[in-house]
């Protein structure tokens, strides 16, 4: 959903959240997850290698953000864009250790 159109006390399906539409909200149901409230305090980075590990194929990096938002916002944080997450993701890999790193598949190196 657009985050300027989410209103946090109507929020009851994935969808409703900011950044969620179809697509991602099934990967979550893939994770594991019943509920916007179960993504409270989840790292989006053992998310997005979950995602990667049970699809078996490496997704985009902007998933993280997508998860990273909804993380955020399910903590109690505004609706953002999902873009808005994309330097803070990119400055975590950047500084994070080899393990935090999503994984290629083909090489099992990090990106």
């Amino acid at each position: 959903m657009n985050p300027a159109k989410v209103d946090r006390a109507s929020v009851r399906v994935f969808t409703d959240l900011p950044n969620v539409g179809p697509a991602l909200a099934a990967d979550l149901r893939l994770l594991g997850y019943a509920a916007p409230g179960e993504l409270a305090r989840q790292c989006p980075f053992a998310m997005y290698r979950r995602l990667c590990e049970i699809t078996g194929q490496r997704h985009d990096p902007c998933v993280i953000d997508v998860f990273m938002s909804v993380v955020d916002f399910v903590d109690g944080g505004p609706p953002r864009p999902w873009w808005e997450f994309t330097a803070r993701r990119k400055a975590r890999l950047a500084t994070s250790s080899h393990a935090d790193r999503p994984r290629r598949f083909a090489e099992h190196e990090p990106l």
